[in-house]
């Protein structure tokens, strides 16, 4: 698809059906959030989430950084990796063809956030806690961060952009794709890849 622009509906459909796309956002494997700091320099820091069919959400004390800088430049931009064979092996497996161990699984996704402050705790963050923590430490965890959460801010992503590698049927897209994205000139980037 280089070259093409493919719209939400079609990074919604890729998201829902695609053997990588799905085991990345059901693997315990954070999102690597970048986005603009009030300063107006780059930040990125790790985030559980989830993917609810739609969008990726997660949620964060309203008072954090990330929120109000979010809030101020809701452009934001992220990854989700692993090189765990787990994961490897169920997408290699989805794909049928073999995975090396040495290869990643990769998505890239651009996108425009908004912010929600809801009371409580939100079942997104509930849920996006369960599959990095695991259900074993969840009914501690989730007593404990009831008793302590008054509010707290859902951001939601809607994706504008999303490019998948997993080395073995995608690769990453060429300088060429990259550039545009940097202010290089050329082609429209394809928002999927």
């Amino acid at each position: 698809m280089e070259g093409a622009v493919v719209d939400y509906p079609e990074i919604v459909h890729l998201m829902n059906t695609d053997p990588v796309a799905q085991t990345l956002v059901a693997a315990p494997v954070l999102m690597r959030l970048g986005y603009v700091g009030l300063d107006g320099h780059p930040r990125s820091v790790p985030v559980s989430y989830v993917w609810n069919g739609s969008a990726f959400v997660f949620a964060s004390p309203t008072t954090a950084y990330k929120v109000r800088a979010i809030a101020a430049h809701p452009q934001v931009s992220f990854t989700v990796d692993t090189m765990a064979a787990g994961p490897r092996e169920k997408a290699a497996a989805l794909l049928g063809v073999p995975a090396p161990a040495y290869t990643p699984l990769i998505m890239l996704v651009r996108g425009t956030a908004s912010i929600e402050v809801r009371q409580g705790l939100p079942e997104e963050h509930v849920a996006a806690s369960r599959r990095m923590i695991g259900d074993d430490a969840m009914v501690e965890w989730e007593r404990a961060k009831r008793a302590h959460t008054t509010d707290m801010a859902v951001v939601t992503i809607v994706p504008t952009h999303v490019t998948l590698c997993d080395f073995i049927t995608r690769f990453p897209p060429p300088v060429e794709i990259n550039a545009p994205a940097h202010g290089a000139g050329g082609n429209t980037p394809s928002p999927v890849g």
